[in-house]
Order: C-alpha cells, then sequence, then structure tokens
C-alpha cells in the first residue's frame, strides 16, 4: 500500500475503507473482511453511530493476527454539537472508549459550522497527549480552509472533502498543497450518480488495462496525490477496489477524465444556505 506523509510526518495510507451507511449489523464483518484483504486505513464518525462495531472489526482482526494495531490507521470525525473546547474533548475519550483503542490515528472535525475553534483547541490538546496521531477537518472549503488554518498555530494535517469525476475540485487540490493540508476524497464513486458505473468513456479507459470503472476512478485519485476511501460490504468488490496498484494511466486518459468535470457537488453544498438549515435543523433534533 503506498502512504503519503502529511504535514506532522505521519504517513497515511492512500487508500483506505470507509463504513458510511454501511449497516450497524454489518459493521463489524465488512470492517474485519477490509483489513483481510488489505486495507490498513479505516474511517468512520460519531455521527455514523458505528464506532462500536467498526472496533469490534479491527479488535478480531488484530485477535486472528492479520495485523497489528501499528499496521492500522483508524479515523474518526466530531459531529457538530460536540465542538464546544470541553464537549470535544469527552467526544474523544467516548470515542476511544467505545472503539476500545488507546489512540486514533486521525480524528477530523466533521463539518465547518458551530465551535469549530474550541473543538480544534481540544483537537490539538488530544494530539500533543498522544491520544491522537494526526488531526483534520472535513467538508471546509478552499476559503475556509485557508481562515483556518490563519487563524490557528496547528495547520490542520487533512481536509476531508468530496472528490469524485463529476467534481474534481482541482483549484480546490491546488490550494491545499500550497497550505501543506492534505486533501482526501469521500464519496469517490459518487455514489453511482449521473450513471458513472456505466460511464462509457472511463468504461473504455478500464478496458486498456483489464481494469473496472471504479478502479480506474480510485488510481485517477492515487495518481494525484489524494487519499481516497471506498466502500462496499462484498469482500469481491473490497478486494477489487484495493487491486489499483499495478497500472497507470496516461496523460491522455487523465485529459479524458478531467474532461467530465462538472465542478459542482454531485451531492451538496456547504456553503448553501438551504443546506445549512438541514445541518442546523438536525443539531436541535439530535438535542432534543
Amino acid at each position: 500500500m503506498q502512504t503519503i506523509t502529511l504535514n506532522n510526518g505521519v504517513e497515511i495510507p492512500q487508500l483506505g475503507f470507509g463504513v458510511y451507511q454501511i449497516p450497524l449489523e454489518e459493521t463489524a464483518e465488512a470492517v474485519y473482511q477490509a483489513i483481510k484483504v488489505g486495507y490498513r486505513l479505516i474511517d468512520t464518525a460519531t455521527i455514523y453511530g458505528n464506532e462500536r462495531e467498526t472496533g469490534q472489526g479491527i479488535k478480531r482482526a488484530i485477535d486472528e493476527g492479520l495485523v497489528r494495531r501499528e499496521d492500522l490507521f483508524v479515523t474518526s470525525k466530531l459531529f457538530i454539537l460536540q465542538a464546544p473546547e470541553e464537549k470535544a474533548a469527552e467526544t474523544i475519550e467516548q470515542s476511544l472508549n467505545v472503539m476500545g483503542l488507546e489512540y486514533l490515528d486521525l480524528y477530523l472535525i466533521h463539518q465547518p459550522y458551530g465551535e469549530i475553534y474550541g473543538a480544534w483547541r481540544a483537537l490539538v490538546a488530544g494530539q500533543k497527549s498522544g491520544k491522537l496521531r494526526a488531526i483534520g477537518i472535513s467538508n471546509f472549503t478552499s476559503s475556509k480552509m485557508i481562515e483556518f488554518v490563519g487563524l490557528n498555530e496547528v495547520t490542520p494535517q487533512i481536509n476531508q472533502i468530496e472528490v469524485n469525476p463529476w467534481n474534481q475540485r482541482i483549484e480546490d487540490q491546488e490550494w491545499h498543497e500550497k497550505y501543506g493540508v492534505q486533501v482526501e476524497a469521500w464519496a469517490p464513486f459518487a455514489e453511482g450518480r449521473h450513471d458513472l458505473f456505466t460511464n462509457p468513456i472511463l468504461a473504455e479507459i478500464g478496458r486498456q488495462y483489464g481494469k473496472s470503472i471504479g478502479q480506474v476512478v480510485l488510481r485517477w485519485l492515487i495518481q494525484r496525490g489524494i487519499v481516497a476511501l471506498a466502500k462496499s460490504v462484498r469482500p469481491e468488490r473490497m478486494a477489487e477496489n484495493i487491486d489499483i496498484f499495478d497500472f497507470e494511466l496516461s496523460s491522455e486518459d487523465v485529459e479524458k477524465i478531467t474532461a467530465l468535470d462538472m465542478k459542482e457537488s454531485a451531492f451538496f453544498d456547504h456553503d448553501d444556505p438551504q443546506q445549512v438549515e438541514w445541518f442546523m435543523n438536525r443539531m436541535v433534533d439530535t438535542e432534543e
């Protein structure tokens, strides 16, 4: 597995396994199978509600001798309501306890809303104490990321954002590189939107290498120097997604993929007033 060195010297696997929307009853087994086929980066979040099950899958893999804890790179994330500094510190402890881990390899502020600066102080303290090896943000626009870097002594190591063929974030990546913040891609397949898995251009590129469309997309991200997260509950698909290190896309292939860029989210814009309102309403619902 290829790795990328973050701005604090920590190495992160470039391809990871995400557990978003995996049913609770399937999460532990999915995580175990992902580790079994070779994934070492495992990504969850407090709001996913499956940290415990993710930890169970990790424990099983370690207990069976498939990996050592130090071989894994485990990520979780802090939701909006957990952002005040004291609450954030408590949530970090809760994540560790629920997952049965002594430390996390990466902890992120999940959304660019709420008391993010207080939350960041808690993450920095967690990093200094050794509970968090790397810390970062998620779903921050480039402008918000730049502001955040400018107003904090510790620069985030990661910004986890949507990146896929329909929303390629090329200029955003350039801004992140300028400030030393690594881009990590969620939804690399855009959940199949805009008929991604039958796209003729991606399919033709794949045929040249005997690879699937999913493998082409992940390889494209890897060649861009982006950390990518893939998800599946099927071991055969997990194995397929990770089998992308034996070929390289040509510059012509990359140009064809670049031409697919719609420059808009396949899901939602975190700056859109309606979307922000949705998050704020969800905060109220969660509090109640």
